[in-house]
């Protein structure tokens, strides 16, 4: 691992780091699989009415290349582009909102948790003084820390909320992990992002951050894929960067 004598050396991370910025489906939380069950529940029902028994289901390569890490209406847009319909910003929105309240009842039913590795990195990571901050395109992203209890370890949060209200671009595009690092008063080489979606790989690397990490929970070809979109580091659970 990277950095060895070094302060952060324990954490996996360069001694200049002195912010980091983790997305939080998928990297803290285990809500990727219910963000993606939302996804198809919703979107086979909205592909079934539009053609009927002959509809091509909604599919987790569809989740991947299409909705994952991005903004929930950069995402509806994005794949129904794939599948060459046109929609209205209203039928968009309708889409955005009946997924949406998919996902608050599987999160209120308990479907959703922290990762232990996760939190065994977090809290190493504050022990040792860094600053912890989300950068996530979720709106749900406050409900899932409290419910997770992970909202201790975060001192700033940036969601899809924010993103939208201030008219950042989403993921591919840095403008998010930026604001993040800027709010802690940091350079983009003193922060690293952590990611699991490559839309939030191809930001970290955009924005010139001091560090990449690729958390690949799909296994297959992905960390090749996170690698290839820009990761200095890939692992399958945060604990795997302790090194003490």
């Amino acid at each position: 691992m990277c950095c060895s004598g070094t302060l952060n050396s324990v954490l996996g991370l360069p001694d200049s780091i002195t912010v980091v910025l983790f997305d939080l489906d998928g990297v803290l939380a285990s809500t990727t699989v219910v963000h993606r069950e939302a996804w198809k529940r919703t979107f086979d029902t909205f592909l079934r009415a539009q053609a009927g028994k002959e509809y091509l289901p909604f599919d987790e390569q569809d989740y991947l290349d299409h909705i994952h890490g991005r903004v929930s209406t950069d995402g509806v847009r994005t794949f129904l582009r794939s599948r060459r319909i046109d929609a209205s910003a209203e039928t968009v929105q309708m889409i955005g909102a009946a997924k949406n309240a998919t996902f608050l009842a599987a999160l209120a039913g308990g479907a959703v948790a922290a990762y232990p590795g996760s939190i065994r990195y977090l809290a190493a990571v504050q022990r040792r003084g860094l600053r912890i901050g989300v950068v996530t395109s979720s709106i749900n992203s406050k409900a899932v820390l409290d419910a997770t209890g992970l909202s201790r370890f975060v001192q700033y949060r940036i969601d899809g909320i924010e993103i939208s209200r201030t008219g950042m671009r989403g993921k591919p595009a840095p403008d998010s992990f930026l604001a993040g690092a800027a709010a802690f008063g940091a350079t983009p080489s003193e922060t690293a992002v952590f990611e699991d979606a490559l839309s939030g790989v191809q930001a970290g690397r955009a924005g010139g951050f001091g560090l990449v990490v690729g958390i690949d929970h799909v296994g297959g070809n992905q960390a090749a894929a996170m690698r290839v979109a820009g990761a200095d580091v890939v692992v399958h659970d945060l604990d795997e960067l302790l090194t003490a």
